[in-house]
């Protein structure tokens, strides 16, 4: 099984231990973030040294009024690194509103281009702004990734445009009937799981830290909203990590 979101940086416990539980639960990779300089930096660290893990990196939405959204030729000399596979987590994010909208919007058009210059995959962040993310997404033409899928009104444009949908833990949260009808939408070559820990644990760990051994609930979640068996739905989506992120993923 692949977790194709964490901030192994922001857990509690060490990640050579965290990864331990995360292969004994059958984790095979893990895409560890980095939404910061100095989490990026740290993001690399993790990632070569454990197998089996590579790097998203790039600057938050949260952090667009600061200043690190002018110091993306830093965020470009650590996108260089063999084990950064993608630009993320990148985006919008109008429900906490911690950054002005004009200046996501800028950083975030400011990264997909980077990401169209170094030929990465965008892993995007999106709250309350599916139709600002719609519209700087739309000439974009690398690889989407929609992490912690929680937006059912960006569904039809997802399916038309052809990205990848991440589902998370808040997929299994009894109130979520509409993630999990979004879940039976998404075309299997097309579905990524991710625990996007420490946040979001799955429901049958809710209320403790989440950490990638519990990617394994909402894959079992996921199998069973979608009638398939789990060995098949983990064998695909693992299929398509590896076609997103690459052979290291799976080292």
């Amino acid at each position: 099984m692949i977790d194709a979101h964490a901030h192994l940086d922001s857990l509690d416990d060490d990640s050579a231990d965290v990864l331990a539980r995360a292969r004994a639960a059958g984790v095979r990779g893990v895409v560890t973030i980095g939404t910061g300089l100095a989490s990026a930096r740290r993001a690399l660290e993790i990632a070569h040294g454990e197998p089996g893990v590579v790097a998203a990196l790039g600057i938050h939405p949260h952090d667009a009024g600061g200043a690190h959204a002018s110091r993306l030729d830093e965020l470009r000399i650590l996108l260089e690194d063999e084990l950064a596979v993608a630009i993320g987590e990148i985006g919008l994010d109008y429900f906490r509103d911690y950054a002005p909208h004009d200046a996501q919007q800028r950083l975030f058009a400011a990264q997909l281009d980077l990401a169209d210059e170094l030929g990465l995959p965008a892993v995007i962040h999106t709250r309350a702004a599916d139709d600002d993310t719609a519209r700087l997404l739309a000439g974009f033409t690398g690889t989407v990734v929609l992490h912690c899928f929680s937006s059912p009104h960006l569904l039809p444009v997802a399916l038309e445009r052809g990205y990848y949908v991440s589902f998370a833990g808040n997929a299994t949260f009894p109130k979520a009937t509409d993630l999990r009808l979004a879940a039976t939408q998404v075309p299997g070559d097309r579905l990524l799981a991710e625990t996007d820990s420490p946040y979001l644990a799955p429901q049958p760990v809710r209320g403790r830290p989440n950490e990638p051994a519990h990617v394994v609930h909402t894959l079992a979640a996921l199998a069973q909203i979608r009638g398939e068996e789990g060995t098949d739905l983990e064998r695909q989506i693992e299929e398509n990590a590896e076609r997103v992120f690459g052979p290291a993923l799976l080292a």
